[in-house]
């Protein structure tokens, strides 16, 4: 066994643990991030990327699995959203990737804790083409991560996963990296200066946005009482999309994809109510 191997094996198992990365800027997401309502960092993560860091307590204080919850998450985020969303997940026993885009069935892969590859490698190759990446270099590096080599564990191949998006401006911060605890990523997340709190709070959802930000102006015509045709659709591929993925978590008694459903249910009724009851000229 290699010096590496043997360090390996005797490394402590990580606790389970996640990172959502968006490819937008961070003033695009938050909005959308509140219908996840759950508290969570967000931080820039290079040139047109961002990066939310969730507390976790849907897996760390609950019984649901991170995997299933961040595929909901991910599939919420990018339901009527213009960017893809990239969810990182990892436990004691696997470690993978969720890549959500618009109504698109979401691809992902899987890793045994050892690095055994336990998922399909036609998934990379979909996973390329939704982000745009490099047909024949890109390409060649993601499919080394779909072969058996003992000298990476699950860890080490998100790591590898990451540094093919830095051909696309994808930099993630110092430290925010897979496998590390969850209580760390936060820390590190915190002292970010552009860092900025996203929380569901009695009911509240609580954002801190920069007064000037020009986000405002480009979700606006988006807003249920824009009165634009934009903001009806929106609505409209929100039940859409809430309906099926209720169903799906109530078959499979998943939380995580029970809630993004109802979520995207609650906010497209609200929508078209209102557009309803306010009817354009």
């Amino acid at each position: 066994m290699s010096t590496e191997a043997t360090s390996r094996a005797g490394r402590t198992a990580p606790a389970p643990g996640a990172l959502l990365i968006c490819r937008a800027e961070p003033d695009s997401v938050a909005p959308a991030a509140r219908l996840l309502r759950e508290r969570m960092l967000l931080t820039r993560a290079g040139e047109g990327w961002s990066v939310l860091v969730p507390e976790g307590r849907p897996w760390l204080h609950g019984e649901e699995p991170v995997d299933r919850v961040l595929t909901g998450w991910a599939t919420a985020l990018a339901v009527g959203a213009p960017w893809p969303v990239l969810a990182l997940w990892w436990d004691a026993d696997r470690g993978g990737y969720t890549l959500a885009s618009g109504f698109r069935r979401p691809v992902g892969y899987i890793w045994l804790a050892n690095g055994t590859p336990a998922g399909e490698d036609e998934a990379m190759r979909t996973f390329a083409a939704r982000l745009g990446l490099d047909p024949v270099l890109d390409v060649q590096s993601l499919d080394h991560l779909t072969k058996p080599d003992p000298a990476y564990d699950a860890r080490a191949r998100l790591r590898g996963l990451l540094a093919v998006l830095t051909r696309v401006g994808l930099t993630l911060p110092a430290g925010l990296a897979p496998g590390e605890p969850p209580d760390r990523l936060h820390e590190l997340a915190r002292a970010r200066p552009d860092a900025r709190p996203i929380a569901w709070d009695g009911g509240r959802e609580t954002v801190r946005v920069e007064p000037e930000a020009a986000a405002g102006r480009r979700l606006a015509p988006w807003l249920p009482w824009s009165g634009d045709q934009r903001a009806r659709t929106l609505a409209l591929a929100q039940m859409a999309a809430g309906l099926p993925l209720a169903a799906w978590g109530l078959r499979q008694r998943s939380g995580g994809w029970l809630a993004a459903g109802a979520l995207l249910l609650v906010h497209g009724a609200v929508g078209l109510s209102y557009d309803l009851a306010h009817p354009r000229d």
